[in-house]
């Protein structure tokens, strides 16, 4: 029996019947296209689905999307994490609104080219918009690939993106790349799952060689985890005459032009609320707050996990009285904030998802001093 052949043909096949309806499928707009897999990129479909309806609202054509403030783009991506890509997103728009008049490049090497475009990101733009001829290789493909043939090679390791490229390639049907790729994502989403694949509805299931030696729970194989670093921020939440002040996040750190509030990191956990208040005024009033000014309350800790950081913040607020002189705010270390009221800050301002909790739940969450 030809493997290869059997593979593809009941892959196709399967597909033809059961594949998830998503609005982007069947589309043959490279836009849209596009951005719904930079919506996808770490983000689950479930989850992903609303911001690419309302990008879609919002933002209906490159050019649209080229034109908006980073401020507003930022603000709707709030939520979904991993920021660099809406930033990457608004820049490429720019790119070809400005430099290609507002059309999306048409080959590989070109997509690829793109700020923010990988080998995965092109090649699934380049079969679904194009009907161009490239293999994806994502988590669900490398799952799917690697217990069909018990493949053992670790997945995140050179080695492994070269073998699994080829066997993708050969795989690949001459004339429908675009299903044959959205095939084996779908098929390793929704059957050949992380968790508890589906193997006794999977379509590959006869020949699948790991269901047959036992080892779907095995593969794939990964030879490391990122080491994630631990940091604690410690927020200052300062309400003055309905107002709150924020700051934007400059430089290559993480969230880099969303908002926060003023924030003093620290090398460890505070011990309890004292030594946190002693923290905090200490860094931002030398120790001794204005005339007029005191500390309302501390917040729990807030968690957030990323690719390679653990945050724990936690927020004091701060209540100034309205005789407090505004200038208070425009010394070190507040002279690169501004206040905006809760409103603005709520509706037109993005924020780190960590601060977005807080300002959900602090009506719960917030502990009396």
């Amino acid at each position: 029996m030809d493997t290869h052949a059997f593979f593809r043909d009941r892959l196709l096949a399967w597909f033809a019947q059961s594949h998830r309806p998503m609005p982007w499928k069947a589309e043959n707009d490279p836009y849209r296209i596009w951005l719904s897999e930079i919506i996808l990129q770490q983000t689950r479909v479930e989850q992903g689905m609303p911001y690419y309806l309302h990008f879609i609202e919002r933002f209906p054509d490159v050019t649209q999307l080229a034109h908006a403030p980073e401020d507003e783009v930022l603000k709707a991506w709030e939520g979904l994490g991993y920021y660099s890509r809406a930033r990457n997103l608004h820049e490429t728009a720019k790119f070809i609104a400005g430099e290609l008049n507002g059309v999306f490049p048409n080959s590989y090497a070109a997509i690829r080219a793109l700020k923010g475009v990988g080998d995965y990101t092109a090649a699934a733009i380049a079969s679904f918009a194009f009907g161009l001829p490239h293999a994806v290789l994502d988590g669900n493909v490398y799952r799917v690939l690697s217990r069909f043939w018990d493949i053992e090679t670790p997945i995140d390791t050179p080695k492994a993106k070269k073998e699994f490229a080829e066997l993708a390639r050969q795989l690949l049907p001459s004339g429908q790349p675009g299903d044959f790729n959205q095939a084996i994502m779908d098929l390793g989403a929704t059957v050949c799952t992380p968790r508890l694949p589906q193997c006794t509805s999977c379509p590959l299931n006869s020949e699948c060689r790991a269901l047959r030696l036992n080892k779907a729970g095995e593969l794939p194989v990964k030879s490391k985890n990122p080491v994630k670093k631990d940091r604690f921020f410690l927020y200052l939440v300062v309400n003055y005459r309905q107002q709150t002040l924020v700051q934007k996040r400059e430089g290559k750190d993480i969230w880099r032009n969303l908002y926060e509030f003023p924030l003093l990191e620290a090398i460890s956990l505070p011990a309890d609320n004292q030594e946190i208040l002693q923290c905090l005024s200490g860094y931002f009033f030398d120790g001794q707050l204005p005339p007029g000014a005191e500390f309302s309350a501390i917040s729990k800790p807030y968690r957030q996990t990323l690719t390679h950081r653990r945050i724990t913040a936690i927020f004091g607020e701060v209540n100034f009285s309205s005789e407090t002189p505004e200038s208070t705010f425009h010394r070190s270390p507040f002279e690169n904030s501004k206040l905006v009221s809760k409103s603005e800050l709520k509706k037109n301002i993005a924020v780190p998802r960590v601060i977005d909790w807080y300002l959900q739940e602090k009506a719960l969450t917030l502990r009396l001093i």
